[in-house]
């Protein structure tokens, strides 16, 4: 299984692993099947899904209201759903080549 797909609507499903409290908000590769985000957030008060959802929503060019956290509010296993991404989920994966 990889660490995104695509649904029906053409809406990007990732699926991601969080570590918060990190120095800074990178993309660290991947973990298992899924991709892993260290988020400079702390867990507290949705403070790191808020940090979550900012970096995915600039990441691809959309909306916050865009970026819908569907599993894993309070775990760092995550499934955020993209709507009408601007770019496709390589451009998380090419931060890493930087």
């Amino acid at each position: 299984m990889s660490w995104y797909r695509y649904d029906s609507e053409n809406n990007l499903i990732l699926n991601l692993h969080v570590q918060p409290g990190a120095k800074n908000t990178v993309t660290a590769g991947l973990h298992g099947d899924a991709l892993k985000i260290k988020l400079a957030a702390a867990p507290l008060e949705g403070k790191a899904n808020a940090a979550l959802v900012k970096f995915l929503a600039k990441h691809f060019d959309v909306p916050i209201g865009q970026v819908i956290l569907k599993q894993g509010e309070q775990s760092r296993r995550k499934v955020i759903v993209i709507q009408g991404p601007g770019h496709g989920p390589d451009v998380l994966f090419n931060e890493l080549q930087d």
